[in-house]
């Protein structure tokens, strides 16, 4: 299974059964809060970097053992959008089961015809909008020199208007940078432009590549919240109802470390997007730590396990 991984618990999706469509960090974007560290190739360059033939493979056998997530998410360890052949993959997809397909992306190419027009097929899309200006844009994000911040938002208001599905606009802020009220007014005003259907504020959740990331605290984000002239959510926790059966069966260190490689996990976090109870996957962890395979790291008081960086670089993509 090395191209799709999960299911992930998702606070936005809930059980997501996630798809790498580019190799680690592969990316149009280097954001200072990203939970994969330094992008390692920063690209505008669309091809099939992993094919579709493949990721059908493994998609197909999880579905046959009877895997059922909620959503069937693009997204993975790099921008999904700079595969050339995600169009042709949401059409398979669709074609084999009727679980809905979200895309989860950056929203930097959304500018291009071609990626609209490839994102026509899916039954949503989830861009983020973390700035409210070009110079902030370029700090938080420091995207690829091709990609200009009033590039980008011209993207998200012609895609969001042309989509015949959902659009649910992420806002991310971060302490000290874009979480106080006279850039939260910026960004709403640029979401006035765009009009998703959902506009879900967010802040820094699982370990960032920076330390200057900074997460803002609940009280914070619900002031902050208040400063929004269009509805706005927060994202809360993963909702307890997604929890394991007593009775679930292991996972298997494969297809943890698999999930581990794309975004770090707590203990409860992968007992709930894997479908095994907490013991089971507490018993898959402890060899995968004593042979240094993942690392434990703490953030907001709670324990978060990862792929350590070496382990990474070798995720098994083309």
């Amino acid at each position: 299974m090395g191209h799709v991984y999960g299911p992930v618990p998702s606070r936005r999706l809930g059980r997501s059964l996630g798809v790498d469509l580019v190799p680690f960090k592969v990316c149009s974007y280097d954001c200072i809060y990203c939970q994969l560290g330094r992008t390692t190739e920063k690209t505008l360059e669309r091809r099939e970097y992993v094919p579709i033939t493949e990721i059908m493979a493994d998609l197909e056998g999880l579905l046959a053992q009877g895997v059922r997530p909620d959503y069937i998410s693009l997204a993975g360890s790099g921008e999904p959008t700079l595969n050339s052949g995600i169009g042709e993959l949401i059409r398979k997809i669709k074609a084999v089961t009727p679980i809905p397909v979200a895309v989860l992306t950056n929203g930097s190419l959304l500018w291009r015809d071609d990626v609209q027009e490839e994102l026509l097929a899916a039954d949503l899309v989830l861009p983020s909008l973390d700035a409210g200006d070009a110079a902030l844009f370029e700090l938080v994000n420091r995207p690829h020199a091709g990609i200009s911040f009033a590039r980008m938002v011209e993207g998200l208001e012609t895609f969001t208007r042309r989509f015949p599905g959902e659009v649910w606009l992420e806002v991310l802020l971060l302490g000290g940078v874009t979480g106080i009220f006279h850039e939260v007014e910026k960004i709403n005003a640029l979401i006035e432009r765009i009009q998703p259907n959902r506009v879900q504020l967010n802040t820094v959740a699982r370990p960032p590549v920076e330390d200057f990331a900074y997460a803002l605290s609940l009280k914070q984000m619900r002031a902050l919240q208040q400063a929004f002239t269009v509805p706005v959510e927060l994202i809360g926790g993963i909702d307890q109802g997604n929890a394991a059966p007593d009775g679930a069966s292991a996972a298997g260190a494969e297809r943890i470390l698999a999930l581990l490689e794309r975004r770090p996990c707590t203990c409860d976090d992968l007992a709930r997007g894997l479908g095994i109870h907490v013991l089971a996957a507490m018993k898959e962890l402890d060899p995968l730590l004593a042979t240094g395979q993942i690392q434990t790291v703490v953030i907001g008081g709670k324990h978060f396990y990862r792929a350590r960086p070496e382990e990474r670089e070798g995720v098994a993509l083309p």
